[in-house]
This record gives C-alpha cells, sequence and structure tokens, in this order.
C-alpha cells in the first residue's frame, strides 16, 4: 500500500573558509567565509533536496548531482532544487511543506529568512509560509562553534498529486 503522504529528512555540512560567497536558502549572505563545495554549497538547499528525495525514495543529492561530475561545478544550487523538484513531480507528487533548521555561530541570518522563503517558494511550488527556516548556535562547542564550518538539516513533506 501507498500512503498519499510521505515525510522525508536531509542533512548536509560544509567547512567555511575565506574566498568564497555564503550561499544559504539561494541567498547570497554577506559574511567573512564561504561554504566550501563543489557546487555553491548550500547546505539549507543541500538539506532540503535530501529530504525531498528521501521522501520520495530517490536515494540522495551525492547520487544524482555527483560531485565529480564537471557540470556540477559552482552551480547554483536552485537549479539542483528544481530538478529535484521535477523529479518527484514525475514521480507523481508535489511539496507540501518544508523546514529547516540552520546550525552556525554567524552571522545572524534572521534579516535575510524572508529573501530565502521568497528564493524557495516558486521553486518549491508551496506558499511562503510552507516553508520553515531558523537558525541556532552551537554555543561555541565543537566545529561549528569554532566557526570552522556549518550545517542543516531538514524535514518535508510531499503528497500524491
Amino acid at each position: 500500500m501507498e500512503f498519499p503522504y510521505k515525510i522525508g529528512i536531509g542533512y548536509d555540512v560544509h567547512v567555511l573558509v575565506e574566498g568564497r560567497a555564503l550561499w544559504l536558502g539561494g541567498v547570497n549572505i554577506p559574511h567573512t567565509h564561504g561554504a566550501e563545495g563543489h557546487s555553491d554549497a548550500d547546505v539549507i538547499i543541500h538539506a532540503i533536496c535530501d529530504a525531498i528525495l528521501g521522501a520520495a525514495g530517490m536515494r540522495d543529492i551525492g547520487f544524482h548531482f555527483s560531485n565529480t561530475d564537471p557540470q556540477y561545478k559552482n552551480i547554483d544550487s536552485k537549479k539542483l532544487l528544481a530538478r529535484v523538484v521535477e523529479m518527484v513531480a514525475e514521480a507523481g507528487y508535489a511539496i507540501g511543506n518544508v523546514d529547516c533548521a540552520l546550525v552556525l555561530q554567524r552571522p545572524k541570518i534572521s534579516p535575510f529568512i524572508i529573501q530565502m522563503q521568497d528564493a524557495l517558494a516558486p521553486i518549491l511550488g508551496v506558499e511562503k509560509n510552507c516553508i520553515g527556516i531558523k537558525a541556532t548556535t552551537a554555543e561555541k562547542l565543537g566545529f561549528v562553534g569554532k566557526e570552522e564550518g556549518l550545517e542543516a538539516q531538514a524535514v518535508c513533506i510531499i503528497y500524491k498529486k
């Protein structure tokens, strides 16, 4: 029996380095460091992609968009998210909502959350109020607390169209 609703979770982590832009939720965030990665290393979008793919039983973002494939070098992660949404639509599903928790010491992202929702809503095909984004610090503990990296966790629900 196939359920009309499916839930997925996603997780992503990246090292922070000087000389890279910091992309979060499809928005360029002013900061001294950016996330290192093959693509633009947007941990929010990558975690959301994995949550959607997981809900649909379609493996993970690395399976579909290999970090050794030159076509994805420095790609805008919004393009990856759009392809993921297409893939689940082809399987007969639509996005219900997504919720993401970002863990980073700084910068503060609360001033950018509405911009992130504006960037993600049309790609996901949902209203802005169906996208939750929040952030917390690591209380100066571990690699995130030492500002060596950042991580994101996401959950989503998809439903049969």
